[in-house]
């Protein structure tokens, strides 16, 4: 992931506790994106931020295959840009598909996003809620 990402994730001081989990996570690795110039030129352009430019263009340097994007203007631009994306209600039902996960932690996994104010539309919970079998409307 970009540098600016993982600042943005580590710094918030709401979140100290998930600060300390992903400070010692082994397998996440940030990497500073080559070309800032692109960054501030995609920042400029778009409004996005730091973490969603650099990213969009940590993507393309790196030839990725998908790019996981939460942020709704960022997926706009990811979109118009051709770049393959998913948030993080698609990977739970990815999880899901691959057994990885069961329906009922799918809906905790929602509900905890939802009780700590990350913005998932009601739409995206009735989508994912019906793709995991449980039909539950938000």
């Amino acid at each position: 992931m970009p540098q600016a990402v993982y600042r943005e994730l580590i710094e918030n001081p709401v979140y100290v506790n998930e600060a300390a989990i992903i400070k010692s996570t082994d397998f996440l690795l940030a990497a500073e994106v080559e070309n800032i110039k692109s960054v501030s030129v995609l920042r400029a352009v778009t409004g996005l931020d730091e973490g969603e430019s650099a990213a969009l263009i940590m993507y393309d340097e790196q030839k990725a295959d998908l790019l996981l994007m939460d942020e709704q203007k960022g997926r706009r631009v990811a979109k118009r840009l051709n770049v393959r994306h998913i948030g993080t209600a698609g990977i739970l039902m990815l999880a899901y598909d691959k057994g990885l996960i069961q329906a009922e932690k799918v809906k905790e996994c929602i509900d905890i996003m939802l009780e700590n104010k990350i913005r998932l539309g009601e739409n995206i919970c009735n989508i994912v809620m019906a793709h995991v079998g449980l039909g539950i409307q938000y």
